[in-house]
C-alpha cells in the first residue's frame, strides 16, 4: 500500500510566513506528497521533499517563478492507478466537470486538485475525486485541512485531516 500526502492553496507567504509545522507533522510517513497549487512560492518545498518526494503544479495565484518550474498538470502513477494533479480554476460549480475534461484521453482513476480550499472526496462514475482543502486559508470554507490518499493495488480511498 502506498500512502500519499496532498496538500493544496498553501498561500505562502500571504497567509502566514510558513507551513504550519501540524502539516509538516501530519504528513510523516507518507511516500510521496501531491501538492495542488496555489503554493505563491517554493521556498517551504525543501521542508516537504524532506519528508518524501514532492510532485506539484503550480495555480491561479502562483508567481511566475512557480509557474516556470511547474506544470498545470501533470499525471502520476501509482501501482498502476493513473491520478491527475491539476489546480482547478474558475467557480467552485461546476469544477470536478472541467477538469475531468482536461484528463479524458489519459486513463485516470484519481483526480487530485485544488482551487475552492474546500476538501472534497467521493467517488463520480469511474473516478475518485480528492480536494484536501487548504492549511492556511479558510476563503470558501470554515476547516483548514489536508489529505492522505491511499493506493492499495487496484483500490483507492482517501482521508481528510483537520488541523
Amino acid at each position: 500500500m502506498v500512502k500519499i500526502g496532498v496538500i493544496s492553496d498553501t498561500h505562502l507567504p500571504s497567509r502566514l510566513p510558513h507551513l504550519p509545522s501540524i502539516v509538516l507533522e501530519k504528513l510523516q510517513g507518507v511516500q510521496m506528497i501531491l501538492h495542488a497549487g496555489d503554493w505563491e512560492e517554493l521556498f517551504f518545498l525543501k521542508d516537504l521533499e524532506k519528508i518524501a518526494p514532492v510532485y506539484g503544479v503550480h495555480g491561479n495565484m502562483d508567481s511566475l517563478e512557480v509557474k516556470k518550474k511547474l506544470p498545470a498538470k501533470r499525471v502520476i502513477e501509482v501501482e498502476n492507478i493513473k491520478i491527475g494533479l491539476i489546480h482547478g480554476g474558475g467557480s467552485p460549480f461546476g469544477i470536478k466537470e472541467r477538469i475531468k475534461r482536461e484528463f479524458l484521453e489519459e486513463g485516470i482513476k484519481v483526480i487530485v486538485f485544488g482551487h475552492t480550499h474546500r476538501a472534497l472526496m467521493e467517488w463520480d462514475e469511474d473516478i475518485f475525486f480528492f480536494n484536501p482543502g487548504s492549511p492556511t486559508d479558510k476563503f470558501f470554507t470554515t476547516k483548514n485541512s489536508i489529505g492522505i490518499l491511499y493506493v492499495d493495488k487496484d483500490k483507492v480511498w482517501g482521508e481528510i485531516i483537520e488541523l
